[in-house]
């Protein structure tokens, strides 16, 4: 329990109790995360009422941390295999769609957080709080909800506990509760954003001679990433669709002067089979090597393999009927991948809703990815 300050109905200032139930269904439980704001830098009042649910539980069973305004709890059962649960708490700026609502047929959960991902942060911890001293549990359980991952890779909550605390990452299998449509994403892509620099001489474009324009010499560059034609990798029965692709083009002075300098960013998407080596290496070799034209990273972030040939992962497989497909773009289950442990993305909704004003979430899809975890967790 912790208060927070509201506004009332007369507009001045109070105070409000809050307190998570984590036994709730979580239908419910996602209505209670979605009525605490928590945009990005602003989720010390979600940490706090995660944090205090969790320290209900038995301590003489789950273990509890805080860093920051990431939660951490675990169950040290002395079971073979450990199962971590991880998601966000944090979410893009509010538009006006908090508090939740509901459809008018009570199908559709609306509001800021609801598939990105507070339906799935409620079910994993309504998983961990049902099952963490349960007879019927198989595997022992981490659950994390860490903040800043809609911002900057340096505000990752995640990203700081693998760097300050890798033992809480520790586990046989991972499950990141980002919208999946209530089926596995198995994996992710890596991504690489190069910035790719023309350098010429700038000239009157009545006495162009004298100048050397950068967009011509950008040209050819630009020619071999348009003509270039990406794979489709299938891997554990997932294929995944690489893609090389200009994303951003600057060039240009005046209407009447030739340009000094050209750039553009160059985003390769592209499968778990390749490193981040090498997939560098395959991007600077389409490319090719120009006089002139120079080449920065401006961001990479590896991919992970989905793993799916582990035990563990195959039985998940199981508890959801087979349906498993590749995730593309770019998660955290990558960090868990560079520390050896597979991961799959598993939560409901569908992710073309998230950051959007009408964010929203099919409650039946809450309901099935938590029958299917509790399932695959007493499997």
């Amino acid at each position: 329990m912790y208060f927070t300050q509201c506004t009332n109905w007369r507009g001045t200032l109070a105070w409000r109790v809050v307190t998570l139930n984590l036994f709730a269904d979580p239908i419910d439980l996602t209505k209670a995360l979605v009525d605490i704001p928590s945009p990005s830098h602003h989720e010390e009042e979600i940490a706090t009422a995660v944090e205090d649910a969790l320290r209900s539980l038995d301590p003489n069973v789950v273990e509890v941390q805080r860093y920051g305004n990431t939660v951490c709890a675990r169950t040290n059962r002395g079971f073979d295999t450990r199962v971590v649960l991880a998601g966000h708490i944090d979410t893009v700026p509010l538009a006006d769609n908090v508090p939740h609502t509901m459809s008018e047929d009570g199908r559709t959960m609306y509001g800021c957080g609801t598939v990105d991902m507070k339906s799935g942060m409620a079910i994993y911890l309504n998983a961990f709080a049902q099952l963490y001293d349960s007879d019927e549990l198989k595997h022992d359980l981490t659950v994390i909800a860490y903040e800043g991952e809609e911002v900057a890779t340096e505000f990752n909550g995640l990203g700081h506990l693998q760097n300050d605390h890798p033992e809480w990452l520790e586990g046989d299998l991972a499950l990141l509760g980002e919208p999946s449509g209530a089926m596995i994403e198995a994996g992710c892509q890596g991504t690489i954003r190069l910035r790719v620099t023309a350098h010429g001489t700038r000239a009157h474009s009545a006495r162009a001679w004298l100048g050397s324009n950068a967009a011509h010499t950008l040209a050819p560059v630009m020619l071999n990433v348009a003509n270039y034609q990406p794979r489709d990798v299938e891997i554990d029965g997932c294929t995944y669709k690489e893609g090389l692709n200009i994303v951003h083009l600057e060039s240009g002075v005046a209407t009447n002067t030739i340009p000094d300098e050209a750039w553009m960013f160059v985003n390769f998407r592209f499968a778990p089979d390749r490193t981040s080596e090498e997939a560098l290496a395959h991007m600077k070799e389409v490319i090719g090597e120009h006089d002139n034209v120079s080449i920065e990273v401006d961001d990479i972030a590896s991919a992970a393999m989905p793993g799916l040939g582990q035990a563990a992962a195959r039985a998940l497989v199981d508890a959801v009927g087979g349906n498993v497909r590749a995730k593309y773009g770019w998660t955290d289950v990558a960090r868990f991948s560079e520390m050896g442990t597979p991961a799959v993305n598993f939560g409901s909704g569908d992710p073309g809703f998230a950051h959007k004003k009408d964010e929203q979430v099919p409650v039946e899809q809450i309901s099935a990815v938590s029958h299917a975890l509790l399932n695959y967790l007493k499997g």
